[in-house]
């Protein structure tokens, strides 16, 4: 049977940290604010938006909320895009997509200021994950799964990593953290042939294919780590990921559990970038 390598682990200890880091900032006078920008009334967004306030304040980040009609136009957004770059109380920002059609989303989330982009949605962001430097920060799900990792005393030096999953979200840019740390790194997605003889022989497996149950009992090797991003509602209404979960967890040596596993990583890890953005926006870079 695998291990479970659960998220509230990770948080505990994560959280823990932040709390205390949140003192020292506001010890020098200065309280981290995230603003947290929605159109529409989408379901899935209002959840993440609450999971997010939730988190914050129990961290002692202040969250401020701007939201948007599904039928706004563009120039409303990018407005409200402007009074989050120029207010210096504000130091990360969290722009919920995708966006309404009538929205073009690379004018927009480039019109961030990469400083405040907490969650690695524009260019300059992701042009610094894939060169190792520059400013903004990884997409949040993609370094959540590098800080489970790193809880549970994983050391990807030399590993064999598969990403399944090319997505500028999470395959790409985790494929790039995985490089950067020294592991081995396979990309797979919907044209690889013959996926499982691949993913097989990993020692790391990073799903994050966007299909429920789609990586089933031919894709695992014994031994092997599963990290589980997808989140999906299946039939039944019951939450699941894109790893059919009884194929493989009596083949695996540890798999994150969906719920419960790469979400609430997340969540922290946007606070982080919160507080780490908030330090680097102060002149004396405390």
């Amino acid at each position: 049977m695998a291990e479970l390598w659960k998220g509230a682990a990770v948080n505990a200890v994560l959280n823990e940290r932040l709390r205390s880091e949140v003192e020292t900032l506001r010890s020098c006078g200065v309280t981290p604010q995230l603003a947290i920008v929605r159109m529409g009334e989408r379901p899935d967004d209002i959840a993440y938006e609450r999971g997010a306030i939730k988190r914050c304040e129990s961290i002692g980040v202040k969250v401020c909320c701007h939201t948007l009609p599904a039928d706004a136009d563009e120039a409303a957004l990018l407005a409200v895009i402007d009074r989050v770059n120029r207010d210096v109380e504000i130091h990360g920002c969290l722009l919920l997509r995708p966006l309404p059609p009538q929205i073009d989303d690379t004018r927009v989330r480039n019109a961030l200021l990469p400083e405040k982009d907490v969650d690695g949605i524009t260019d300059q962001s992701l042009a610094g994950v894939f060169t190792g430097g520059g400013v903004g920060f990884p997409p949040c799900t993609a370094e959540a799964c590098l800080t489970i990792l790193d809880h549970f005393g994983y050391a990807l030096q030399g590993r064999r990593a598969v990403v399944i999953g090319r997505s500028l979200v999470v395959g790409k840019p985790v494929a790039m953290l995985l490089l950067a740390r020294h592991a081995t790194v396979t990309v797979c997605h919907t044209r690889t042939q013959d996926m499982p003889a691949i993913t097989r022989e990993a020692d790391l497996l990073i799903v994050a294919a966007g299909k429920p149950r789609i990586i089933d009992a031919p894709y695992f090797g014994q031994g092997q780590v599963v990290i589980d991003v997808g989140i999906h509602v299946d039939e039944t209404g019951a939450l699941c990921g894109d790893v059919d979960f009884a194929a493989a967890e009596p083949l695996v040596k540890a798999i994150t559990p969906v719920p419960g596993g790469v979400g609430t990583v997340t969540t922290s890890v946007l606070v982080q970038h919160v507080i780490e953005a908030a330090r680097r926006q102060q002149p004396s870079g405390k």
